[in-house]
């Protein structure tokens, strides 16, 4: 069944609309973002995100690489790549993207290649691309709702000319590999991202200064450790807001200092309010659109 919020009205100055669908047959989330001006802070998802202008410029950062994106370019985001965007000339963005699961991409790949592998695709750019009319027509079957085979068809499609055009043969590896000290951090991020942590700790669990830390980590990884420990918990919010957790109590259970912090920091990375994410996953009026102008 088909969960859907749709027109957020975020700022009635520029008519900014956001609308999100969960598609359960095929086990994505659609996005829809219209006249936007948000500017996205460095971060990255733990899923692939495809996407395309539909209007307005961009300016992006993905990877160490700069790019000017504008109407009918296609981005594709690999698991794990840190990327930050921004209006240019203060143009608001027509945007639609398809968020993809590793297990969902890895069943697809099976399906397709016979081999159960996670594709890494490249470039992460692709200018004026076909690729654009095929995601459009995707997008627009699972907000219609639509539940014929012909959808899962050209997902199945889409994904297959990536892999065949636009992947890596090598296993998954999205930045250079990290040293052991710089894994170590990451590893203690994840499983302390929901406790207070300071640099001066993270110094001392690999022998480096506060500076040398955060300069070594951001160099190997591609981000900072702050930013890579709130895109850490912004990830686990999700989770638990999908299950029905309130939002204030997963702003205390993934390490934000309150509510008012999570709300902001939720919605400079995801777009939404933690109120509005919860909401496409609710069990209760999912058959009828409803309007969210809660800022929490």
């Amino acid at each position: 069944m088909l969960l859907h919020i749709r027109n957020f009205e975020c700022d009635k100055m520029t008519e900014e609309l956001r609308t999100v669908c969960y598609d359960a047959q095929l086990n994505i989330e659609a996005y829809r973002l219209k006249g936007v001006m948000h500017k996205f802070p460095n971060h990255f998802h733990d899923y692939y995100v495809i996407g395309f202008i539909e209007k307005g410029k961009r300016y992006l950062i993905c990877n160490h690489q700069e790019y000017f994106l504008e109407a009918g370019d296609v981005t594709v985001f690999n698991p794990g790549e840190p990327h930050t965007c921004q209006p240019v000339d203060d143009r608001p963005m027509d945007y639609r993207s398809i968020n993809i699961k590793p297990e969902v991409m890895q069943q697809a790949v099976m399906d397709i290649m016979g081999d159960g592998s996670l594709p890494r695709f490249t470039p992460t750019v692709h200018f004026h691309s076909e690729l654009a009319g095929s995601l459009h027509e995707l997008h627009r079957m699972i907000f219609e709702e639509q539940s014929d085979f012909k959808k899962e068809e050209l997902f199945l499609l889409l994904i297959e000319q990536l892999i065949r055009e636009h992947s890596d043969t090598a296993p998954v590896s999205f930045l250079p590999q990290p040293d052991a000290a710089m894994t170590k951090v990451a590893d203690y991020l994840q499983e302390n991202y929901s406790s207070p942590v300071t640099l001066n700790e993270l110094g001392a669990l690999v022998g480096l200064s506060k500076y040398h830390l955060l300069r070594t980590f951001t160099r190997q990884m591609g981000i900072s450790p702050y930013s890579y420990l709130e895109t850490i918990r912004v990830g686990n919010a999700k989770k638990q807001l999908e299950n029905g957790i309130p939002p204030l109590e997963v702003a205390f259970q993934t390490g934000f200092h309150d509510q008012s912090h999570f709300t902001n920091y939720f919605k400079k990375q995801i777009g939404l309010t933690p109120k509005q994410y919860m909401k496409i996953f609710k069990d209760d009026d999912k058959s009828k659109p409803s309007k969210d102008q809660d800022s929490e």
